[in-house]
């Protein structure tokens, strides 16, 4: 089987922790976890097929990434790690985990699900339209207050996040646009497919041991918070949290509570880790 090069991030040193963007994204639009996390982690973000830097040298099916992915593993040399998924990266870190079982130490699922169902309205010419004219006033300005209220909250953005902060659009900007326009028709294609097969790994959860935290955004449209709380329930250790006036996008709204969440979780679980090895 062939495997693609994955471009990689990686940041800071330690227990390897390996964090896998969502559609569309790149490694560098989970930046808002490894800047942070890299100060107790050796953090290790890459670009999946298709996506980012990271070439599609043809037609590929979702399976393909979870290749890419060992063999990256493999390439670096690591055998237990951590895993944070984003959206569609949390799908893949829930099949790596059913894949690894005694190699991952612990699990953090972001606006994810192991049964995933959406609450998206249909997408009109006007929906497209206000997008395409908030993404580009946004790119050329972030955070602009006036595209904002003019288009941002009138476009799909909406769909993606309850709140519209100048700080929020300035990851949109920054790290939205680039991954969207990075993302080949490839990749697009291989999701579309996996989509219309449908997925549904709830039976398979029970084999998951690790500690888990299941983050959701109740507002979010694009992987209901009822199919996030259902993977945590099928979960045997797992934690979830729900952030309200949120959606799919929460990282990038609530940054700081999110990070601060993430670290209690951690601290809970690797102090009594360090207490056992000393």
């Amino acid at each position: 089987m062939t495997h693609s090069s994955l471009n990689t991030r990686v940041l800071g040193e330690g227990t390897p922790l390996l964090c896998l963007h969502g559609h569309p994204g790149s490694g560098e639009s989970l930046s808002v976890f490894t800047r942070h996390l890299s100060r107790r982690f050796r953090t290790i973000a890459p670009d999946l097929r298709g996506y980012g830097r990271t070439a599609a040298p043809g037609e590929f099916e979702m399976i393909d990434h979870l290749s890419d992915l060992e063999a990256l593993l493999d390439r670096l040399a690591i055998d237990r790690f951590w895993l944070l998924g984003w959206s569609l990266g949390g799908i893949l870190a829930i099949e790596l985990a059913l894949r690894f079982p005694h190699r991952v130490e612990g699990l953090i699922l972001v606006a994810t699900a192991a049964r995933p169902r959406s609450s998206h309205p249909p997408v009109s010419w006007q929906d497209l339209a206000y997008t395409g004219v908030a993404g580009v006033l946004n790119a050329w300005k972030p955070g602009w207050q006036w595209n904002i209220e003019t288009f941002g909250k009138r476009s799909l953005f909406q769909h993606l996040v309850r709140q519209h902060t100048p700080a929020t659009y300035q990851y949109l900007a920054t790290e939205g646009v680039s991954a969207y326009l990075q993302t080949t028709a490839a990749a697009r294609r291989a999701l579309e497919k996996a989509l219309r097969r449908g997925y549904n790994r709830l039976p398979d959860l029970k084999n998951i041991q690790c500690p888990c935290l299941v983050l959701a955004g109740e507002g979010d449209r694009h992987i209901t918070p009822e199919s996030s709380l259902e993977t945590a329930q099928h979960l045997p250790n797992a934690q979830w949290q729900c952030y309200p006036n949120t959606a799919h996008l929460f990282p990038w709204e609530i940054p700081d509570r999110v990070l601060q969440d993430i670290d209690q979780w951690l601290d809970d679980r690797l102090v009594p880790l360090r207490g056992i090895k000393n």
